[in-house]
C-alpha cells in the first residue's frame, strides 16, 4: 500500500483533491466532526478542561469556537485530546484498507503533529490567496480569528511544499484537478512497477 499525503493551505482544496484520486480517503475533519458528534469520551474530557465552554453533547463547535478566541493555550489542549483519537481513526483506516494499493491522507496538521511516515508520497496542492478566501468565506461558520489561530500553529507553506514530491495547481476547475491527478497516479504506478 502507497500512503498519499495531501498538504497546502487551509481552503486550498485538499479534500477535493483527495477525493479526486478514487482511492479510500481519511479525512481528518470529517473524523473530528464525527468525534464532536458521537464520542462522549472526548466530550467528558472537553468538559473537564473547558468547562467554562463545553456543557452539552454533541459538542457545538460555536462553543470550541468560544474556547479558542478566549485563551490562546485552549486551542493547544482541545487539539491533544483530539489528535490522540484521530491518530486511533488513522490506525482502523491504514488496517481496514490495507489490502488498497493507494491510501489518501488528508489530515491537515500531518507534519506538524508528525503522523507522516519517511516513505509517504505528499502532494502539495497550491492555489491563489484570493481563491483560497473565496473558497472559505462559502464555509459556514467561518471565522478569520480562528483561521489565524490556526495558521499560527501550522508550518509554514514553503516548508510543506518543499517537502512534497509533487504539487498540484489548484485552478478550482474539475478538468485540472482531474488532469493532475492522473498524471501524478501514473508516475507512482510506473515507478512502481519498475524497481
Amino acid at each position: 500500500m502507497i500512503r498519499i499525503g495531501i498538504l497546502g493551505d487551509i481552503g486550498s482544496g485538499k479534500s477535493y483533491v483527495a477525493k479526486n484520486f478514487g482511492y479510500p480517503v481519511f479525512n481528518a475533519d470529517y473524523q473530528v466532526s464525527k468525534l464532536y458528534q458521537k464520542n462522549r469520551k472526548v466530550y467528558k474530557k472537553f468538559k473537564k478542561i473547558l468547562p467554562d465552554y463545553i456543557y452539552e453533547f454533541p459538542i457545538d463547535k460555536t462553543q470550541l469556537s468560544k474556547a479558542i478566541l478566549a485563551n490562546n493555550s485552549n486551542l493547544k489542549k482541545i487539539i491533544k485530546i483530539v489528535h490522540k483519537e484521530i491518530r486511533n481513526e488513522l490506525r482502523i483506516f491504514i488496517s481496514k484498507n490495507r489490502n488498497k494499493k493507494f491510501v489518501i491522507l488528508d489530515i491537515p496538521l500531518l507534519l506538524e503533529n508528525k503522523i507522516h511516515k519517511k516513505k509517504d508520497i505528499l502532494i502539495y496542492v497550491d492555489s491563489k490567496k484570493n481563491d483560497i478566501l473565496k473558497n472559505l468565506k462559502k464555509r459556514k461558520n467561518f471565522n478569520l480569528k480562528i483561521f489565524n489561530k490556526f495558521k499560527k500553529i501550522q508550518l509554514s507553506l514553503a516548508y510543506k511544499k518543499k517537502n512534497c514530491r509533487f504539487i498540484i495547481k489548484n485552478k478550482f476547475t474539475k478538468k485540472s484537478v482531474k488532469d493532475e491527478v492522473r498524471k501524478i497516479l501514473k508516475i507512482i504506478e510506473y515507478e512502481r512497477s519498475s524497481s
